[in-house]
């Protein structure tokens, strides 16, 4: 909270990613931007977690979200060279990072290594999580009975998926459920998934990215949805950016990444846990 002199308080907030800033910029004219920034998460503490940490995020107008995989590929490899790492190295798992990533859809991870058909839980692309309760059932994953889709669509990534990825060389998990991907706009020809993907090495995630959605009404749509689920969640609700809603009108047709940059110095370093390689000392993680 900020206190004036005369008394008047003022709730101030840390960010969460400079994402929303970045966008307002894109509308005002830039066309290749990126920022080394300061982020807040307070939610897990672990060897992958930290309350503050590095995000470098960049974005490029009128570029498909494809050549975002190849900037992401260009970026592990050399801070591969920087590190002279020859192999990135976590919890027993290892990623030659001068590999050409993978590339694999949601779809087919579920498909390849749960042995489940995520998109028949989908139907015209809106999620039915009794459907996919019983396939996650049937591949020996537990499903609480109050479990929401998105809830066991986590769930199978964490536990069947993710330990998966990234092994040998790096994997490019693509085109997530609409649903998953909050400010992506939809796959051209395929409304039921967006244009997102996450990198992995060593099964650890490693970038988040997306063809970013410019169509002010269905981000509204969206928000309030989010905000509506928060409000069940956390009987809380956070006010909308409106500054953010009127620049999408704005915004040329842009992708945008957002790389977890203390992840991929710890690998190409071959620290054990993030806080080993924070610029800032934080109490030890488990």
């Amino acid at each position: 909270m900020l206190t004036a002199p005369q008394g008047d308080v003022t709730p101030l907030y840390l960010r969460t990613s400079p994402e929303f800033a970045a966008k307002k910029l894109l509308a005002a004219g830039e066309r290749r931007i990126f920022e080394l920034a300061r982020v807040w998460r307070n939610g897990e503490r672990g060897p992958l977690h930290a309350p503050e940490f590095t995000m470098l995020e960049w974005y490029r107008a009128n570029a498909p979200y494809e050549a975002l995989m190849d900037d992401c590929a260009a970026l592990i490899e050399l801070a591969a060279e920087t590190a002279r790492a020859r192999l990135f190295a976590f919890r027993g798992k290892s990623c030659d990072p001068r590999a050409a990533p993978e590339r694999i859809t949601v779809a087919e991870a579920f498909d390849r290594f749960a042995g489940i058909d995520l998109m028949a839980s989908m139907p015209a692309g809106a999620p039915d999580a009794d459907v996919l309760a019983r396939a996650t059932q049937s591949a020996g994953i537990r499903v609480a009975a109050d479990d929401t889709w998105p809830d066991i669509f986590s769930r199978v990534i964490v536990e069947k998926i993710e330990p998966h990825l990234g092994l040998g060389r790096p994997t490019i998990l693509y085109e997530y459920p609409i649903s998953e991907a909050a400010l992506a706009r939809p796959k051209p020809g395929d409304p039921r998934v967006a244009e997102r993907f996450e990198v992995y090495a060593c099964g650890v995630e490693l970038a988040n990215c997306f063809g970013e959605l410019t169509d002010p009404a269905e981000q509204r749509r969206r928000f309030e949805a989010d905000m509506d689920e928060k409000q069940r969640l956390y009987g809380e609700r956070y006010p909308i950016d409106e500054d953010l809603l009127a620049a999408l009108a704005d915004m040329p047709p842009t992708a945008g990444a957002a790389l977890g940059f203390d992840r991929l110095v710890m690998l190409a370093t071959g620290a054990t846990k993030i806080d080993d390689v924070l610029w800032t000392q934080l109490p030890d993680s488990p």
